[in-house]
Formats: structure tokens, sequence, C-alpha cells
């Protein structure tokens, strides 16, 4: 159900995988539109035609290496991200949220990447690592490109704040206000700012105070008297309490501008020299010592108090603040001079994500989801639907309502026995929540599956833990040593002729909000042999009992050796001069061992085509090693966020889909499930969104032989093909 109807033009794919990709589907021409704008036909640029004036840095370390660095292929993915923030044929909200999502992205490559590569150097380690690079080489470049990179994002968000401007939306500086606004500006400092500052000195008895990970701050020079060093004075500029952007008659100011304005009104009866912003960066990458914890959970309460605390990794400051300042805030936070980062401002470009005007003209326009009708039956709703028939769903297109609807169904439903979930990043909607502690309540068994170490979600998958746990659910924190990333929820039902099993297998998390966001994929079926593997995946998960599975791939378990045996099969077909192809879709690749299996595919003559949205170790078109190789990465209005592995089997194509990239990390230490498709015309379904995908010259990008990215020409989008096809006319 809920085929996709988009297609691409088949001359796009590899002669050898054309037929199985268009399977049922017939060729379309390709015509690309913004959601309720006139539709625009296709310039007619061929799909493979790369634009050469737009490229990424390269990410080669090394010319001889055979794998690209990690964090170079990193920052060429937000370089990619930047591009839309340029784009001109993105609507200005929407190009400035691509610059805070840009500002976003290299603040958590600081928190995390940057911290782990500092913490190498630390332990001394000096041995280069796969890509040629030492730990110290890989930070002097990363430092070098970062810097330039945050010019850049902050030069794209003040080019798209002035073309704003010219159509009313004004952020402004303060000396930028008439008399009037300025009068109303100070009273609303005073009534409803300043009341939250605390202003403070250091001295010897006021120690340089703590600063938390991401704050803005307001570093004050106070006059000390005569021939004394001026005092310094911290001032913490409270976002999250007081939102970061003060709309004043017509125009929008930003809180530091304010709090600046008006600083003599918080040091009164000092003359205040200097105040300039400046903002921390923190080590955020904390390990969690699960093999020696007694209780996982209060463990993983005292580790986010203690990653608080982490070393500071960076110092961003206004380009205009003083030396005294820079020399004491480097002294204080003992960071290298190539830590810090001076900017023209603003600072923290992620919070000028959302900004508070209502302009729809100005974004995207809306998307409505579809929504499959599913009910069935007044007896035996959404269950008797999925009895009859797999479904699919293609998220956003397709609305995750009926994945909620599924769990609030059998919350209610008195056949319903139990309900078994694995829950990952949830956010807080209260639907699921409310499901789960309904079907507790109504004495279902409830089992929930938390995983406590989803980074930076920790706090709150503890907080639906106690509440689960509140309402007479069994909360599971997940496996030593491994983090559970699968998606999955099992449902038991009693029917006539005796017990029977639906499950839900997806790529995305169980979150409404991100749903909306990203593109994932939704399996719904009642088919027994997937029920089986999944009960066998619980009962290994809560009891540790040993698994056997049937259809699943089950990392850390089958997951690698499962899809090393695939591409080998492939490799085998090519040898004996059969139809041989596979078409990954993964958000990332790095993992050595399956670069290397897909080069051992590709020197048998295997014709590879990888959709990565980010990070790519591998080096495709390399002679005598990847020449069969060609990897695209994906960007768009929706974040590419599904997981699909098709391979050609010689003419009887085999489709699976999960939740793992082809990462050391998923494939070895965490839980992940990829499952088969088993439908024909699902199959089918699956293939051809990646043809649509491949065909995509809106937001492509093509990876060279050199680490560089090459922007496609065209203006054929597969984000914009999938949702006319849910509302076509």
């Amino acid at each position: 159900m809920s085929a996709d109807s988009a297609t691409a033009n088949p001359a796009t794919a590899p002669a050898s995988t054309t037929a199985a990709l268009n399977a049922d589907a017939p060729a379309k021409k390709g015509r690309s539109t913004r959601a309720g704008k006139k539709k625009a036909a296709n310039t007619g640029a061929a799909p493979d035609t790369l634009a050469a004036a737009i490229r990424t840095m390269s990410t080669v370390a090394n010319t001889d290496s055979q794998l690209l660095n990690r964090e170079l292929s990193w920052l060429a993915f937000n370089e990619r991200v930047l591009s839309e923030a340029r784009d001109k044929r993105n609507p200005p909200l929407e190009r400035l949220k691509y610059a805070a999502i840009c500002g976003s992205n290299l603040d958590e490559f600081f928190m995390v990447r940057v911290a782990g590569v500092h913490r190498q150097i630390a332990a001394g380690v000096q041995t280069p690592g796969p890509d040629g690079l030492s730990p110290r080489e890989t930070l002097d470049i990363v430092r070098d490109r970062t810097h330039t990179m945050l010019r850049e994002i902050e030069k794209a968000a003040r080019k798209t704040l002035r073309d704003l401007a010219a159509e009313g939306v004004r952020l402004v500086r303060v000396p930028e206000l008439g008399k009037r606004a300025r009068a109303q500006l100070r009273e609303h400092y005073l009534s409803e700012i300043q009341p939250v500052l605390t202003p403070l000195v250091v001295d010897p008895s006021h120690p340089f105070p703590y600063l938390s990970n991401l704050s803005l701050n307001l570093a004050v020079l106070l006059d000390s008297g005569e021939g004394e060093d001026p005092d310094f004075a911290r001032v913490k500029i409270p976002v999250g309490v007081l939102p970061r952007i003060v709309p004043i008659g017509d125009a929008l100011l930003l809180l530091e501008d304010v709090i600046a304005a008006h600083i003599g009104e918080l040091f009164k009866g000092r003359n205040v020299l200097a105040a300039h912003v400046f903002r921390v960066t923190r080590n955020t990458d904390y390990e969690f010592e699960e093999e020696e914890a007694e209780d996982l959970l209060a463990t993983i309460e005292d580790g986010l108090r203690r990653r608080r605390f982490g070393s500071a990794v960076r110092l961003e400051m206004m380009r205009e603040t003083p030396a005294e300042i820079i020399t004491f805030l480097q002294e204080r936070l003992r960071l290298d001079h190539k830590d810090i980062f001076m900017l023209e401002g603003p600072l923290g470009t992620a919070d000028l994500m959302f900004l508070p005007v209502k302009r729809p003209d100005l974004a995207f326009p809306d998307f409505i989801p579809a929504v499959p009708d599913l009910d069935g039956d007044e007896e035996g709703g959404m269950f008797d639907t999925i009895r009859r028939g797999d479904v699919v769903l293609h998220h956003p297109y397709d609305s995750f309502s009926n994945v909620l609807n599924f769990l609030e169904e059998a919350s209610r439903d008195p056949q319903v026995l139990a309900i078994k979930q694995t829950l990952y990043r949830t956010g807080d909607d209260p639907r699921l929540l409310g499901a789960l502690r309904t079907a507790a309540e109504n004495g279902k068994q409830v089992v929930a599956l938390i995983e406590l170490k989803a980074r930076f979600d920790e706090q709150r998958n503890i907080s639906w833990a106690r509440k689960l746990e509140r309402a007479g659910a069994h909360v599971v924190y997940g496996m030593a040593g491994l983090k559970t990333h699968a998606k999955v929820t099992m449902i038991v039902r009693r029917e006539e002729g005796g017990l029977r099993r639906y499950v839900h297998v997806g790529t995305g998390n169980y979150n409404p909000k991100t749903a909306r966001l990203y593109t994932d994929l939704s399996l719904l079926s009642a088919d027994p042999n997937l029920g089986a593997d999944i009960a066998e995946l619980f009962n290994h998960l809560t009891g540790y009992a040993e698994a056997e599975y049937t259809h699943l791939l089950v990392a850390p378990d089958t997951a690698r050796s499962g899809f090393e045996m695939l591409l080998d099969r492939e490799a085998e077909h090519a040898r004996a001069g059969h139809e041989a192809w596979a078409r990954i879709k993964v958000n990332q690749l790095t993992d050595p061992g399956m670069i290397e299996a897909l080069y051992r595919a590709a020197g048998a003559g295997v014709r590879i085509e990888l959709i990565l949205r980010g990070v790519c170790c591998l080096r495709p078109g390399l002679p005598g090693l990847s020449e069969t190789i060609r990897v695209r990465s994906l960007l768009g209005r929706y974040l590419e966020h599904a997981r699909i592995y098709a391979f050609g089997n010689a003419g009887q194509p085999e489709v699976y889909f999960g939740s793992a990239d082809w990462m050391s990390r998923n494939l070895d230490r965490r839980v992940e499930v990829i499952a088969p498709v088993l439908d024909d015309t699902h199959r089918d379904q699956f293939l051809r969104i990646l043809n649509t995908e491949w065909a995509d010259t809106r937001g492509s990008w093509e990876l060279q032989g050199d680490g560089q990215y090459e922007k496609l020409r065209g203006d054929f989008s597969a984000q914009q093909s999938f949702a006319d096809s849910r509302h076509p006319g």
C-alpha cells in the first residue's frame, strides 16, 4: 500500500540496474515544483552534468590513501548544507534556517568530533589513521577549515538577513531604532530583561565563573580607578529563559545587543569601558562506565552532571573585542590561540532557526502529508488492514499519524495482550507516551526498551522511563556496552485461531516532530516469520536469550556478515557474467570493513551506486579499485534519513531497509534491525524510491575521486516528486 508513484528517467540508472529499478514504473519526464507553487518544467540538463564551479573542499588527506578523512568529509557535508543557504531558489526564511543548521551542526562537530581529536592528542596518539593523518595533523586542518566555514556561515546569514529586510523583516542594531522605539526598548529591558540578569565581577572574592556549553555571554570591562587594571565582569545572556530575538514595533533585535546597549543600567556607578559578546563550546563526548555500573540510570544522571564541566574546545568572540578580554578568556579557558574564532556576528547562528515572524510568503509552502486509510472494519480496525497485507509508509509524504494510531488502537483494544517497543529519540509528543501508559493501566504487558545513552536526549529519556515505570510498564535500559538504535514495535493480539503478532519496523525514531522533517520508511506487518524474528529480538534484549533470526539482519550479531555476504554474492554474479549491482542509501559510510567489501565487489565488476547524505570515507572512481562505484549526496527541504540496501542478485533483486548506517559504531556497538522487503509490490516501491533519488538534480552532489563533491545541474527534485505524488493535480 501507499506505493510511491513518482519515478525518474531510467537512463540515469546503470544499464544493468535499469530494468529492475523500473519494474512496474513507467518512466516520466522529470518535472520539479515546490509544493503549492506553479509547476516548472525540468531544465532538460542531463542528470550527470556537473556544475564544476560549485565544489566543496577536498576530503583527501593523503593522495596515496584509499580512504577519505572522516572529519574533512563531515566538513564537506556541512559545506553542502551551506550551499542551500546561498541558493536563491530557496525562500529567504528557509535560507536562514539552512545557515542556522550549519551553525548547529558545527557546534555538535566541535562538542563531539573535535573534542575526540583533542582527547587522542592528550593521550599521546601520534600514529596516522587509515586516511594517512595523525590526530595533530587532523586538528590543524580542521581548525583552518572551520575558521573559514564559520565566516562563510556568518556571511550567508547576513546576506539572507539583508534579503529579509528588503521584505520588511528587519533584524536591526539598537542604534538603528528611532527615538520612540528606543524608549519602548528601554522600558522593555528594565521590566522584562534586567531582573533576570546577574552581573558577576571576577576578583579574589569572586572566582572566574563557570561558563556553560554554548552559552552566550557578555565580557564587560569596568574602570577600576586611576592606574589600576580594569575589572572583568561576566553577564550571561539568558537565552532559553528569554527569547533570543526581541521584537520592538516592526523591528527585531538580538537579546545580547539589547543587554549590551543598556549595560550601564546593570553596573550603576561604574564606568563601563567595553562590553562584547563571546561564546564557549565544551567537550560533551562523555563516556559512561556501563560495565562497572550497578544502577545504569543513576550512572548516566551522574555522567550528565559531569559532562557539563567538559573542557573548552572553542571560543567565539566578536571581531572588535579588545585584546585584554581575549587574553583573559584564553588563559582562563586554557585554549590555544587557534581555538579562538574572531567573528563579525551574530554568534550562535543556530538561534536564528525560527524568527518570530509569520510570513508564509517567505518560507516553503505548507505540505500536508497523505493519510492512507488503514481503519479496516469496525471490529478489527487497523489490525484487519495489516493482516490482509503489509503496509509501507514513506514519511513525511505519508503521515506518521498512522504509526501513532497503530499504538493507540493497540492500547485500547481488549484483544491486545502485550506491546513491546524500542525507544531511542522520542521527543515530547504526548500521544506516544500516552498510548503506552494507557496500555499499562489497562492491564496489558507493556515493555519499553528505552535507550538512556541517546546523546543529548539522555535527560528526556530518563524522564520517559520514570513516567512509564509509574504507569506499570516494564522498562528496560538496553544492553550493557551497546546502544539500542533499532526502531521496532511488536503487538501481541488474541484472535480466532490463536495469538498473532503485529510489528512495526522503521528507519526513523518514534518522534512525530522529526517525522515531519526527516524522510523515513515504516513497515506495518502481520507476517508470522517477521513477527517471530522480532519476538526473538525482544527476548534477547530483555532476557539475554540466544536469538536465531530467519529474516532479520541484526547488529552486532549478523548485520555485518549479512551485508558482506550480499556484496560478495553480487561479486560472484559479476564474475559469472550475470547482472550484478548494488544501490545503498545510508546516512554515513565510514566503516573500513564495509568499504573493503565494496571495493572487492567493485573489483569484480559490480556496479555500485551509493546515496550518502553525510560522511563518506570511500574514494570512488579510482582505477583498479573503485571504478564502478559512484557516490552521491542528496539534500533538500527534508533531512534524508531512510536506509535502503538493494542488491541485483542476477535479475532477482533483494531489498532491505532498517536503522543501520555503515559505520563501525552501528555494526559493532549498537543494536540495529534490518528487515527484508518481502512483498513484490513493496520491493518495487523501494526500488522506485532509490531510482527517483538517484535521478535528483536539484539537491544532489557527486563525490569525485579527488575527494571533492560537485553539484549536479538541474531542477528535478526527488523530494518534490514524492510530495506531488501524494496530491496529484
